[in-house]
């Protein structure tokens, strides 16, 4: 159930989620990062259709929320592998919710 009223404290609370996971692309990245660490090209491919350059942005800004964990290899190229850390796993129900709520969206305003 949705909290009632206009509360400063959950107006505040709210606010901070939607700027932590702003944009199209943070959950998609995230939800792609469920499934285990994943280098730079294999979270591209995984979202499809975003530039290199969004994808960069994004992953600084969930790392920089702690969503996600940037860990640089030593070897020759650098590796540099992403994964989710156990507060980005707290929006497993998140995900979980809006995974359903686009399936029965998808029926009832396109009807498939």
């Amino acid at each position: 159930m949705l909290a009632k009223g206009s509360c400063p404290k959950t107006m505040l609370s709210i606010r901070d989620a939607l700027e932590a996971l702003e944009g199209k692309w943070k959950l998609l990245i995230l939800f792609s990062l469920s499934n285990g660490p994943k280098r730079f090209k294999q979270i591209s491919k995984d979202v499809g259709s975003i530039t290199d350059k969004t994808l960069s942005k994004e992953l600084k800004s969930l790392e920089t929320n702690k969503l996600i964990k940037r860990e640089v290899y030593d070897t020759f190229p650098p590796t540099v592998e992403y994964s989710i850390t156990p507060h980005g796993l707290s929006l497993e129900k998140v995900l979980d919710e809006l995974h359903y709520w686009g399936l029965s969206h998808r029926k009832k305003v396109i009807g498939k």
